[in-house]
């Protein structure tokens, strides 16, 4: 009996995550779309505001709405004349306090980690982590440099190390890149690696995992 349970655990578990994330997912988005419905009509004459209001229950127009809002906010971003002003707008959230903090935090994050020309999360690794003769998977997210380079003599790589089974925690190491050992595997399936705690195994060890450099 608990065999079979867990067998149809396994089965109905991943479909009904999923589920749920794509639910608030949509439902987040819905709110976003009913939250700038409500600005909008409030500017607007009140002949205006019944054809608005309509717009507010129909299924799905949310995602619809911030996906092209995504996209001509993109166009906008992609040319001079839109740089220019998010340049302005950088500058004074700069200059906000507390806010600026945030800000500026999630911007170099997700500058680096979505730029087409960025090298973060761009390659797996294997490093020995916590200790010697210990192994764990880790993210190449670019080389050290300003004071700290200074301070470390010859070819060294900055790497991430997820934590399992939530990788978005995790430790920030500089190795020397000679202990670094590359990995054939995609991010994409390293993560599925650690995230299911070395369950999935993506293919075959010997196609994907580089031999280990001897060690003295």
């Amino acid at each position: 009996m608990k065999k079979y349970l867990v067998a149809g655990l396994l089965v109905w578990l991943p479909l009904a995550i999923t589920i749920w994330v794509l639910s608030w997912l949509l439902g987040s988005l819905d709110g976003v779309f009913a939250a700038l419905l409500s600005a909008t009509q409030a500017v607007l004459p009140e002949s205006a505001r019944a054809g608005l209001e309509q717009l507010r229950h129909v299924p799905g127009l949310g995602v619809l709405a911030m996906l092209v809002m995504l996209l001509l906010t993109g166009i906008f971003a992609a040319n001079i004349f839109g740089q220019w002003w998010l340049r302005r707008w950088d500058a004074v959230l700069g200059k906000i306090p507390i806010v600026k903090s945030i800000y500026n935090s999630v911007k170099q994050v997700s500058d680096t980690l979505f730029s087409s020309s960025g090298n973060a999360f761009r390659e797996a690794v294997l490093v020995q982590y916590p200790r010697h003769g210990a192994w764990t998977i880790a993210f190449v997210t670019g080389r050290p440099g300003g004071e700290v380079a200074k301070y470390l003599s010859g070819d060294y790589v900055s790497v991430y190390v997820p934590t399992t089974p939530n990788p978005t925690s995790g430790f920030f190491l500089m190795m020397p890149r000679a202990d670094v050992v590359a990995l054939k595997m995609s991010v994409d399936a390293a993560l599925k690696y650690v995230i299911s705690m070395g369950v999935v195994v993506p293919g075959s060890p010997d196609e994907l995992i580089a031999t280990p450099p001897e060690r003295n």
